[in-house]
């Protein structure tokens, strides 16, 4: 088998994927999650370090 093959699978072949999260300082699986966990998951926001590092600089020295 080389790279560039491709692999399809039929819907009823497919298994699902189970999410895990760090959350309270440990690993779960979404599956356990409560509603409201589900919910505070979703409206999670994520963010590059990079690119804030580089706006935290960029405020730095233009109050300088």
């Amino acid at each position: 088998m080389n790279d560039n093959t491709e692999i399809l699978l039929k819907d009823e072949e497919r298994q699902p994927c189970e999410v895990w999260t760090r959350v309270m300082g440990y690993f779960r699986p979404m599956s356990e999650y409560n509603y409201g966990k589900k919910s505070e998951f979703a409206e999670r926001r994520y963010f590059k370090q990079d690119l804030a590092m580089e706006k935290i600089c960029s405020c730095h020295q233009a109050a300088e």
